[in-house]
């Protein structure tokens, strides 16, 4: 099937409020393309380098997603443009995206990344940790950044009930914290193979690449 028919059969069954950012990592921009001009606006990468080459060839009214870990030392390749960042795992990445888009003068929406899944190679914040950034004076001083909800990866596994546990410990780590912080809005979690599980427990925004553009090579 085509790019657009996947989306389309995608986007058929999303209810409104849930926001489908398209997980082009690996893919040419002709796949981008396709998928742009069958009306996706949002795309999600995982390495700054090929997002900056995307973003300089690609049609600017694109909102560009950083969902993959970030090294502090590439962050200034993306400021200008990044509009949200999506696994924020430390108080100084946040301060280093901040340092960085004050430069540019963007506003860069962040998502802390809560480390739901048992696997070591998962990286994220306890919840513990993940308070104490929201509550530090830094934070307070970052003028460029907001902090604007959660984000995490579920195990890699094919045990739904695993699945289905992580997805609802994070929905009520969101719930909690959105008390203290009510402009808090999106809680990110769900991918290709889970995202209608977590839609389920309350996510808003999905991230999908496989299931709009065909398996990685």
């Amino acid at each position: 099937m085509s790019i657009k028919t996947n989306l389309d059969n995608i986007k058929s069954t999303l209810p409104e409020h849930v926001t489908l950012v398209a997980v082009s990592k690996t893919k040419p921009v002709s796949d981008l393309m396709e998928a742009y001009n069958a009306g996706q606006r949002i795309f999600g990468e995982n390495k700054i380098q090929e997002m900056v080459e995307k973003y300089e060839q690609m049609p600017k009214d694109i909102q560009w997603h950083m969902i993959g870990h970030v090294q502090r030392n590439k962050v200034k390749y993306m400021a200008k443009f990044v509009s949200f960042v999506h696994a924020v795992d430390s108080l100084k990445l946040l301060e280093e995206i901040n340092k960085q888009a004050m430069k540019h003068n963007n506003l860069i929406h962040c998502l802390l990344q809560l480390k739901i899944a048992k696997e070591d190679s998962k990286f994220g914040l306890s919840k513990e940790e993940a308070k104490k950034i929201l509550a530090s004076k830094s934070y307070a001083e970052c003028g460029n950044v907001s902090i604007v909800g959660l984000m995490g990866m579920a195990t890699f596994t094919e045990d739904q009930s695993i699945i289905k546990s992580e997805f609802q410990y994070l929905k009520s780590c969101y719930d909690e914290f959105k008390l203290d912080h009510p402009y808090f809005h999106t809680l990110s979690m769900g991918m290709s193979g889970d995202y209608q599980l977590a839609i389920d427990c309350g996510s808003n925004m999905i991230r999908v690449g496989s299931s709009i553009f065909g398996v990685r090579k």
